[in-house]
């Protein structure tokens, strides 16, 4: 197909920040995890969909199934609480996370993240 540009399970992305492999990156509603490391101004792969460990709040307690959100400040996956900035609702849990774990499983849902205005 001549207007096919990428598939869009894995995006290059310009950052704004530098960052390692494996990290979360947003910008706007895009969130995607970084392929390899990179620094501020270089363009990187990011995975855009797929199901990725990710840290959370250790306090959360997350059900397989539970819309998921991103805070940005400490970089973790919140389920309530989120500030200005935050991308809400950009995945959803497919295993349970229990109170006192520090990660939980994430399947990415590329566009649905939302920035939480101020």
């Amino acid at each position: 197909m001549k207007n096919a540009h990428q598939d869009a399970r894995v995006l290059d992305v310009t950052l704004a920040a530098d960052v390692v492999s494996g990290q979360v990156v947003t910008q706007g509603r895009l969130l995607g995890i970084a392929v390899t490391n990179g620094k501020a101004g270089e363009t990187i792969a990011v995975h855009v969909e797929g199901a990725f460990r990710l840290p959370k709040l250790g306090t959360a307690v997350i059900a397989t199934g539970d819309p998921v959100h991103w805070d940005i400040a400490p970089g973790r996956v919140v389920v309530t609480g989120t500030a200005a900035g935050d991308v809400e609702n950009f995945g959803y849990a497919i295993a349970s996370a229990a109170n006192g774990t520090s990660d939980v499983l994430v399947r990415l849902c590329p566009g649905a993240g939302v920035p939480k205005a101020a």
